[in-house]
């Protein structure tokens, strides 16, 4: 079996995981089975075969060894990155996933040398990168790897591997994003079109207050809630425009009667109620 033929079969084998499972845990764990073994085939054929010309051997760990070695990273990082996102709210969510995009962008600074000659498609150095039991000098001691398989690996294979895993990554997170950002302006604009049949028949001062009312109580959100996403919510239940309503509460303050008139009459109301009811 060629080398392209053992690529060929190894994207089929991801291409049924793929369409197989929304599961993304589970596609990655397997990803990473199916990726290893892969790998250790082609180490075995390589070590076995070798290359008959150098322009072979470039052409293998320029090309064909980080087409696969750059879904081991790909499904590696996708697990990690995965298993620890938040499944609160879809801001915190969106957040955490800029955030490793932002660190995905790192490498690609501390390694703009090369990433600009691969991206480039330059050839004058490739013997130098992609030929095995070469060192580059000039690349910073952390992109050193701690281990190396000097009959299976070249100074730069790993990093051309790693500049397509974050490729494939940043594009992955970006529509995890999308889809959230999506359905967060769904859910927005599903609540604007379910407009309620009820209306607030009092007056805005009144409403007002018992907005206040609730607010000082912390009885929502423990307390958490701003007063514009209370003011906001009730204009929406009851179909009403409050307008400007913390100029409102500065007049209910000043009051020279009582502050609470409303909230007053609301409890002379029930507690008739309750007496009626005991009758």
């Amino acid at each position: 079996m060629s080398y392209q033929e053992l690529i060929s079969e190894f994207e089929t084998k991801l291409e049924s995981l793929e369409s197989r499972t929304d599961d993304i845990l589970y596609k990655a764990e397997h990803g990473i089975t199916k990726t290893e073994k892969c790998i250790k085939q082609l180490r075995k054929k390589v070590i076995e075969k070798g290359f008959d010309s150098k322009n072979e051997e470039i052409s293998f760990f320029k090309h064909i060894k980080p087409q696969i070695f750059s879904k081991l990273i790909y499904y590696v990082r996708l697990f990690n990155i995965e298993s620890k996102r938040p499944r609160s709210s879809s801001k915190f969510q969106i957040k955490y996933l800029n955030n490793h995009i932002n660190k995905l962008q790192v490498f690609f600074n501390d390694n703009l040398e090369f990433y600009h000659y691969y991206r480039r498609g330059a050839t004058t150095l490739d013997e130098e990168y992609f030929i095995r039991g070469k060192s580059d000098l000039r690349l910073p001691t952390e992109s050193f790897h701690f281990y190396i398989d000097e009959q299976f690996s070249t100074c730069q294979d790993t990093t051309v591997a790693t500049i397509m895993a974050y490729d494939m990554l940043i594009v992955y997170l970006q529509q995890e994003i999308e889809k959230l950002q999506t359905n967060t302006d769904t859910k927005i604009r599903t609540m604007k079109q379910s407009s309620s049949k009820l209306f607030w028949t009092g007056s805005k001062t009144e409403l007002t207050e018992l907005i206040y009312a609730l607010h000082s109580s912390g009885v929502i959100n423990s307390g958490t809630a701003d007063i514009k996403e209370l003011a906001s919510m009730f204009e929406q239940i009851f179909n009403i425009d409050l307008g400007n309503y913390y100029h409102t509460f500065i007049e209910i303050r000043a009051r020279k009667c009582s502050k609470t008139k409303f909230l007053d009459k609301l409890t002379e109301m029930l507690i008739r109620r309750f007496k009626d009811s005991d009758e």
